[in-house]
């Protein structure tokens, strides 16, 4: 009962008018970002993120949470009428959704992801609602030696198990560890890596790093290559009625409710994103509608269009978004690219996520959770009978469109911090996320490493001095011990895996874009 008058009193916050308006303007912004190819909404919280500091916190925090919601479903509405992921965790509902376009059913592929994205928010949402207790009190049970045993499984999940290469993923995370190491060290006082610039004594600042990276660095990936003709890239038809009919509704509930079961538990594993439930999600799918058609059932549709085939991976995708939240709010660990940057919002606002924020900053976080079935709401009320409308957002020449990104970036990164350091270090690191997309290292490890680079190191500190520098110290408890053997499970076997997956070409051998995050 108390965790239902706490919500009701964040619904009380989360409706008045003003934050209403905050979450239509990120759904809408989020749905328009992920639309837009190589864009996403890691993008578009970093891009937001230097012009809401003056803004009221509980306002800011809902219009981030909806752009993070709101761009997970432009994403796969790319991904359906173009055939271009946002993000690769839309790569999955690209393989089914853009054969279901060609066919002509883009309206129904659309609205299949609509009606997933909704179900997956609303149900992860109220998971991490009624068992934020729960999420407490295992994160009180974490010493030194437990969260850095969580932070090394957030740097190997994103750079060996998430990313495409074991070397380049490992290369991006150790860019991340050497920017977060930049500045005075907090407990010596020592300077590092300044070179001699007193304006790095404070460290690169974490708007600046994703700015750039996400950016910028998409700007010049984009300009470097547009030359080109995209004669590949064709704008699907999507005309008819987006509505399912009641064939097509017997088939997606049960793949909607797969999903589920798939995104909830990996949304509080710090794995990097929704990549590795979405592609669990679609081969199991695939494989039962192989199964039923060797039994005499249905035919089997899967690479003509199979409405299982976008209905599953877009339930596991928001569902992990939503359970993403609760290990950030509940244990200050982003498990994604997104969450990472509102980590660095939460910061900004002099707030660190964790067991403590639900009593220091509970008005904040019942408002944030109510505020998440708001923007679900709005997503399926905006998206369900207009998704056929965001195609036309593609149709703004690319040269007007990331010369208005380059612009908000400069200007964003400059009001935040009104230093020209800034603004030399937003050219130096574009540069650098140009290179990375160039030669396919991902962008997600570079930024999970600059966000829990400090935390890592302070904690290996701290576990280090209470054990007298006895480094058994830091395998002692059950805790560590699980984690660990985790690690070495999961990197043995997608190390398997993906040798397997190599020699016999199968659809887990799908490659990201070397521009997605």
């Amino acid at each position: 009962m108390e965790t239902i008058a706490l919500l009701g009193g964040g619904f009380a916050a989360a409706l008045t008018p003003e934050n209403l308006l905050w979450a239509f303007v990120g759904v809408v912004l989020g749905t328009a970002v992920g639309v837009l190819p190589g864009l996403g909404s890691a993008m578009a919280v970093a891009l937001l993120l230097p012009v809401t500091f003056r803004l009221d916190p509980t306002g800011a925090f809902i219009m981030f949470t909806a752009v993070y919601y709101g761009g997970l479903f432009g994403d796969s509405t790319a991904s359906i009428l173009m055939n271009t992921p946002g993000n690769s965790s839309a790569i999955a509902t690209a393989i089914e959704g853009h054969r279901m376009a060609l066919r002509g059913r883009a309206p129904q592929a659309l609205a299949t992801a609509a009606v997933g994205a909704f179900i997956g928010a609303v149900v992860s949402t109220a998971v991490v609602a009624f068992f934020s207790e729960t999420i407490i009190a295992v994160a009180l049970s974490f010493g030194p030696a437990e969260y850095l045993a969580l932070a090394v499984f957030a740097f190997v999940a994103t750079s060996a198990v998430v990313a495409q290469s074991m070397v380049r993923g490992l290369v991006a995370l150790s860019i991340g560890l050497a920017v977060s190491m930049v500045g005075i060290d907090a407990q010596s006082g020592a300077a590092r890596f300044t070179l001699g610039v007193p304006s790095l004594f404070e460290g690169i600042d974490i708007v600046t790093v994703t700015v750039a990276l996400l950016a910028l660095g998409e700007v010049l990936h984009v300009a470097s290559r547009f030359h080109r003709r995209d004669a590949g890239e064709r704008l699907v038809s999507a005309r008819g009625t987006p509505w399912l009919s009641p064939g097509e509704l017997r088939r997606a509930v049960p793949a909607w409710l797969r999903g589920l079961g798939f995104g909830l538990p990996f949304g509080a594993i710090p794995a990097g994103g929704s990549e590795i439930p979405t592609f669990l999600a679609y081969g199991t799918e695939r494989k039962l509608a192989g199964l039923r058609a060797r039994r005499g059932g249905r035919p089997d549709e899967f690479g003509a269009g199979a409405i299982e085939g976008v209905a599953a991976p877009e339930t596991a995708a928001s569902a992990t978004a939503g359970t993403a939240m609760g290990a950030l709010l509940g244990l200050g660990l982003p498990t994604s690219a997104t969450a990472a940057i509102m980590l660095a919002a939460f910061q900004q606002y002099g707030m660190q996520p964790g067991p403590l924020l639900f009593e220091r900053d509970a008005d904040l976080v019942w408002a944030l959770l109510a505020s998440l079935f708001v923007g679900s709401v709005l997503l399926l009320v905006l998206n369900l009978p207009f998704a056929p409308l965001w195609a036309k957002l593609l149709l703004i020449p690319k040269r007007y469109l990331y010369a208005g990104i380059t612009g908000f970036a400069v200007l964003g990164v400059y009001a935040s911090s009104h230093s020209t350091t800034d603004l030399w270090l937003l050219i130096v690191l574009g540069m650098l996320g140009f290179m990375m997309r160039r030669y396919a290292i991902p962008v997600a490890p570079v930024l999970i490493a600059v966000i829990l680079g400090p935390l890592a190191e302070s904690e290996l500190r701290r576990a280090l001095a209470i054990g007298q520098g006895d480094v058994g110290v830091l395998f002692a408890g059950p805790i560590t011990l699980s984690v660990y053997a985790v690690i070495t499970a999961a990197v043995a076997a997608v190390a398997v895996a993906r040798v397997r997956a190599r020699r016999r070409g199968g659809p887990e051998a799908v490659r990201e874009p070397a521009a997605a995050p």
